[in-house]
């Protein structure tokens, strides 16, 4: 919706935005996890990879089952989600602050944007 209200039509908002819809799946932990982008490309962790890093995390994040992984055997499911891709379940706050955070700028200048 954002991107409607930047540009001068809806036709080249549609273009646009088949741009980002691929960098954010992309970088929205579907194909690349965090822990294996590039430092200087971790700012454009997207807002679903924060909603994919919350629900992960608190429902799974601090268990400690065992869990099978091939080579290296046995591991609690903590430490797998720490190691491999990078999930805290510490970090939960983080994660709730970001998305508060983007929904407050989405909501507040989405009205500033459109009406000029």
């Amino acid at each position: 919706m954002m991107l409607v209200a930047l540009t001068p039509s809806y036709q080249i908002a549609a273009i646009v935005m088949s741009f980002f819809l691929s960098f954010w799946n992309l970088f929205s932990g579907f194909l690349i996890s965090r822990t294996e982008i590039s430092i200087w490309w971790r700012w454009y962790y997207s807002p679903v990879a924060w909603t994919i890093y919350g629900l992960v995390t608190s429902q799974v994040g601090d268990q400690t089952d065992p869990v099978e992984v091939p080579g290296l055997g046995d591991i609690p499911l903590k430490d797998y989600l720490k190691s491999f891709i990078g999930f805290e379940h510490d970090y939960l706050g983080a994660v709730a602050a970001a998305h508060v955070a983007w929904h407050s700028f989405s909501a507040l200048s989405l009205p500033t944007v459109s009406s000029t």
